[in-house]
């Protein structure tokens, strides 16, 4: 499999999934207290629902460039910077919705082997820290940036389910009912 075809409708699924997602909390609260959920957090040294919403559109765009061998632009420093000061400007749920739409479009409008390279190309993955990680493109994607993209996406998930938002199963995978064979559903 090529590292496009694994990785763009992974992360285009999943980020229009966290989107509706919103949508379904913004449904059943207050709109007050649908802004408020930006600013949840599971436990108090974790950031908020803001923060995962931006960290999971910067895997997918850090992904990109990464493997294409290009240079971050500033969009990317900007989400995670905007992500970093979320505790205090956690912005809005429209904000939301346009990072997650912006990454969505800079995805769909990637060519059908834009990420397809030697998958043993090397990466030199540096944290902010400081710390290095020597990896293939295929570590890279297998080892890195899915695990990251998903812990953002489940974070998020897990912060909306704990703040009492009706979220089930059948919201996680919602993109998968394309494939389910009509007469498999169950019935009653």
């Amino acid at each position: 499999m090529q590292l496009t075809t694994l990785l763009v409708p992974t992360y285009t699924h999943m980020l229009k999934t966290l989107s509706s997602w919103l949508k379904k909390a913004q449904a059943q609260l207050p709109e007050a207290e649908a802004q408020a959920l930006l600013s949840a957090q599971l436990a108090p040294d974790m950031y908020p629902l803001s923060t995962q919403v931006r960290f999971a559109c910067v895997q997918a765009r850090e992904a990109i460039c990464r493997l294409r061998g290009e240079p971050f632009p500033a969009a990317i420093n900007e989400l995670l910077n905007e992500g970093r000061q979320a505790v205090k400007q956690p912005g809005s749920l429209a904000d939301a919705y346009a990072r997650i739409d912006e990454t969505v479009a800079l995805l769909e409008g990637l060519a059908a082997d834009a990420l397809d390279m030697d998958a043993d190309k090397p990466i030199a993955h540096e944290l902010p820290n400081g710390m290095i990680f020597d990896l293939t493109a295929e570590q890279y994607a297998r080892d890195w940036t899915l695990g990251q993209f998903y812990f953002h996406v489940m974070t998020a998930y897990s912060i909306l389910r704990n703040q009492g938002i009706n979220l089930g199963k059948a919201d996680y995978v919602a993109h998968m009912l394309p494939y389910l064979r009509p007469e498999s559903i169950p019935k009653g």
